[in-house]
């Protein structure tokens, strides 16, 4: 069968790999399964329960959920068959945004996952005259339950109302609005029509490699990413139609666990979480103690040296894989085929060390108005450093001023009642600006090297790439996030957040008091001090225009909930510098006004 809409890739999933275990969401500790039929009939039941309902094709339904599960994907299908449009909206944004994004919106009904959600939804329901009702996944005392909805679609006897509507959907029709979380100013409703999102699907599908001798049938995901960013669910498409089991992870703490649970073969995973899992292993490895720490180290220095990706060649690699690097595959369920890396730009030594510990990274690069990737290394063509070649289907055209901007089936058409914003984002002769730098190289291999709008000046008029910099900077085990600043000052500098355990454990090697608190750490000199000889290693391999002359030490931690960074772990810029604004004046000598 031909796909054409989001909701034909489940028929074409039953038609080709029906399977008993196509969703698998864990609940009160046990992993519970539906099947692909099971998934068709109970997407079925909500179109009918919405259509009694009283919802019609192009109305509005939210779909938010603190972790992605199956309830989520029944509610995909069975608004996206009757043509209602789903703004799927971040759990973790202030009940403003929410606000801002419902009434933009028009949205008629609410689906949230669990308490804390409906509570926040709540708060702000009274200034959104279109909100006729809220409903929930988990059973709340008190709160309408979106099994209400399946119920009131029991009866099948209406389903050729259903089929009426499917049918009469066109490729071109709005599937869903998704908002950008944006790290400045208000976000902004991306429409997405079903053939933006399909044909990125079926342009995406050539890269994600084949393990010989695993059967579809035994293929299983663990989805832990947002299912609202549309790099994770543009895959969850992907992996409907390749006829994968998607387990969907508990929580970002439960990783670890299920990780072992489920042994994956594929994840999809963002830059700041393979820095995690990395530092993960390098404290076990250096605080084992005694000949474990020495061969974790020797192991190490060995694929450090290593410039290009290869198999373990000659004694000494292959003992260190044996002995080590076999317990890091091991710690991602010893299963893996590739993790599949997007959202922001990933490390060059940590892709290429994990590359040759035997964990293959697929890094790609897209936007949410992209559907999202717009090109994506694989196994065949594969250079780090980049993010691969641009997908067969798009026209990927640098502008002189080196910014990337794009043309294509996945490309959106316009910002929801947004026409300002809409003719800003494209050029004259129609094509996207992704607002990122870059450059495609003889090879054809895309390379970003920064954010169009991230770059700065100096007063001494040298542009600075922000992002680059940072990139090496993290590197360091003592810093967890770094911002480097400078536009229309004479120098560049940085605000650092330290990783305050690892601080600590230096600390207590060293036989130095640094207090136990984010306040306290930030203030001590020594620690001040020992960074500072981590960004004059980061400085050696930098411009003379481009070093940082100085840092401050920021005495919190940078997150989604203290609003300092986007619900894809990107840096929140303009609020990280309001927040610590003492510290940025004291490098640059301002009088604090």
């Amino acid at each position: 069968m031909t796909i054409k809409r989001l909701f034909d890739i489940p028929h074409f999933a039953l038609e080709k790999f029906p399977k008993t275990d196509m969703f698998v969401t864990k609940y009160h500790g046990e992993w519970k399964k539906t099947s692909t039929q099971e998934f068709i009939n109970e997407g079925n039941k909500i179109s009918r329960g919405l259509l009694k309902l009283g919802i019609k094709p192009g109305d509005k339904i939210a779909l938010i959920t603190t972790n992605s599960r199956t309830e989520w994907a029944i509610m995909d299908l069975g608004l996206s068959q009757i043509g209602v449009v789903s703004v799927p909206v971040y759990p973790s944004i202030s009940p403003e945004d929410y606000e801002f994004i419902f009434n933009n919106a028009e949205i008629k009904y609410c689906f949230v996952s669990d308490k804390d959600l409906l509570n926040k939804v709540l708060k702000v329901k009274h200034n959104i005259p279109s909100l006729q009702g809220i409903f929930t996944f988990d059973n709340i005392n008190g709160a309408p339950n979106w099994k209400e909805i399946l119920d009131l679609g029991e009866d099948d006897s209406t389903q050729i109302e259903v089929e009426d509507l499917s049918n009469a959907i066109s490729t071109e029709d709005l599937a869903t609005i998704i908002y950008t979380s944006g790290t400045t100013g208000k976000p902004k409703g991306v429409m997405l029509t079903h053939h933006n999102i399909v044909s990125n699907v079926l342009g995406s599908i050539p890269r994600i490699p084949k393990k010989r001798g695993l059967d579809y049938k035994d293929t299983r995901v663990l989805s832990f990413l947002p299912i609202c960013h549309i790099f994770e669910r543009m895959l969850f498409y992907l992996f409907q139609y390749k006829g994968f089991s998607v387990y969907f992870a508990e929580s970002i703490d439960k990783m670890g666990e299920n990780v072992k649970e489920v042994k994956p073969h594929y994840m999809s995973v963002v830059p700041r979480l393979v820095e995690k899992v990395y530092d993960k292993i390098y404290n076990t490895g250096s605080s084992a103690g005694g000949l474990k720490s020495k061969i974790f180290f020797w192991a190490l220095n060995l694929i450090t040296k290593k410039k290009s990706v290869s198999k373990p060649s000659g004694l000494q690699e292959i003992i260190a894989d044996k002995l080590v690097f076999k317990k890091w595959r091991e710690g991602l369920g010893g299963e893996i085929v590739t993790l599949v890396s997007g959202s922001a730009a990933l490390s060059t030594r940590l892709n290429l060390m994990f590359q040759n510990a035997g964990i293959p990274i697929l890094e790609g690069y897209g936007l949410t108005e992209t559907s999202p990737v717009i090109s994506v290394n694989s196994f065949e063509k594969m250079k780090i450093g980049t993010v691969g070649q641009p997908l067969g289907n798009l026209d990927v055209k640098i502008q002189e001023d080196g910014e990337i901007t794009v043309k294509g089936p996945s490309v959106f058409k316009a910002y929801f009642k947004n026409e300002e914003g809409t003719k800003e984002a494209f050029t004259e002769d129609g094509y996207f600006r992704t607002g990122d730098i870059g450059h495609i190289d003889s090879d054809g291999f895309l390379q970003i090297t920064d954010r169009k709008k991230e770059m700065f000046k100096t007063s001494g008029g040298k542009y600075i790439a922000p992002q680059t910099i940072e990139n090496l900077a993290k590197a360091s085990k003592f810093i967890e996030q770094v911002m480097v600043v400078g536009d229309g000052e004479k120098m560049p500098c940085a605000l650092v957040q330290p990783d305050f355990e690892f601080a600590k454990n230096w600390a207590m090697r060293n036989n130095i008091n640094i207090g136990s608190t984010p306040q306290e750490i930030a203030k001590n000199p020594e620690l001040k001090q020992r960074i500072e000889k981590e960004i004059e290693s980061t400085n050696q391999h930098l411009g003379n225009w481009e070093k940082i002359k100085k840092i401050e030490l920021t005495p919190e931690i940078w997150s989604i909930e203290s609003g300092l960074l986007t619900p894809t772990l990107k840096l929140k810029r303009k609020a990280i510098k309001e927040n610590f604004i003492d510290l940025y004046n004291k490098m640059y000598e301002h009088n604090n006004e």
